[in-house]
């Protein structure tokens, strides 16, 4: 971290001030597991609060387990009742029938590139870019990840380097090379810079 740290110090003084005001944290992980991603599906567009309690009612209907099987157990009007939309719940569905079926495989994903891990979680309905781009950060604990297209990190690049309008994508990736091999930490810092916390 105190490596990674210096680096994107000295790599951008207005990330270095950033950084600074931040002070010391450590990011919250989680397993890489097919409970997780099912969560991140739950979490799409909802603030926490909301998304955790119809992520629990999920659990809760799933008998306390999210396997594949547990969630295609369930019936559209089981999963409705969890609070989850028409299109989530088939996003979930999508994910379980593929992960039952050896299409998603969860156990390869840790020795893949990040590259194909994208390829790989972005086959199912309702996984695009930015699911996956969390799961490596905050599963698979990828260090080099910059969610360009994160509604966060634009706002926070927008703020700190003083843009009159959000950055597009493509300008937040070229501002971020030099950050790289930790571009991970540098977009966790931008969130906190934000409202001290990302959920």
């Amino acid at each position: 971290m105190k490596k990674a740290i210096a680096h994107l110090t000295q790599a951008d003084p207005v990330l270095a001030a950033v950084i600074t005001r931040v002070g010391p944290f450590k990011p919250q992980y989680a397993p890489p597991t097919f409970e997780n991603l099912v969560r991140s599906i739950a979490y799409q567009q909802l603030n926490g609060k909301a998304a955790k309690t119809i992520f629990e009612r999920v659990v809760n209907a799933a008998g306390g387990t999210l396997t594949p099987e547990s969630i295609l157990a369930l019936s559209e009007e089981q999963l409705r009742a969890c609070g989850l939309s028409r299109q989530k719940l088939s996003y979930m569905r999508d994910l379980a029938a593929r992960t039952q079926a050896r299409e998603i495989e969860f156990e390869r994903l840790p020795e893949m590139s990040d590259d194909d891990v994208i390829e790989h979680l972005t086959r199912v309905k309702g996984i695009g870019l930015w699911s996956a781009q969390m799961f490596l950060m905050f599963a698979l604990r990828r260090p080099d990840v910059m969610p360009a297209t994160d509604l966060g990190v634009q706002m926070a690049i927008q703020k700190h380097w003083r843009k009159r309008k959000l950055p597009k994508p493509d300008f937040i990736r070229k501002l971020a090379r030099p950050w790289a091999p930790y571009r991970s930490l540098a977009a966790y810092y931008l969130w906190r810079s934000l409202d001290g916390k990302k959920d």
